[in-house]
């Protein structure tokens, strides 16, 4: 059974930064994908970043751009978010997604098979 087990999250003052980390585990084979979506409150969850494990490509929506890097760790199969210059916008909660089918893509929320329990981040100005 495969399960994401996510750390960091929690507070920080606008500006400041925040690193999160998510371990996958129970899958021998190589993921296809992994990324990070979130989701405040009232509003749909997003993707905010995602990375091609096998051909390394990565995502940012256009808000997070120049502020967040996903990065594959050197543990396999972990993936980490560095959130820098945060803002108040950027609280939410955020999810870890992950999927190991070669059509994967971490993309959308409602096609990527396996999710963390999700983290709080709270950003305040």
């Amino acid at each position: 059974q495969i399960q994401l087990v996510e750390t960091g999250g929690g507070s920080a003052q606008a500006g400041g930064s925040l690193r999160l980390s998510c371990a996958a585990s129970g899958w021998d084979g190589r993921y296809k994908c992994m990324g990070w979506f979130r989701q405040a409150p009232g509003k749909e969850r997003e993707g905010v970043a995602r990375i091609d494990l096998r051909g390394g490509d990565v995502y940012y929506v256009d808000s997070v751009k120049g502020r967040f890097t996903i990065a594959q760790d050197n543990a396999k199969n972990t993936v980490s978010l560095q959130m820098n210059s945060l803002k108040p916008e950027d609280t939410a909660m955020y999810y870890c997604a992950a999927d190991v089918r070669s059509t994967g893509d971490c993309a959308e929320s409602r096609r990527t098979p396996y999710w963390g329990q999700g983290m709080q981040v709270t950003v305040s100005s």
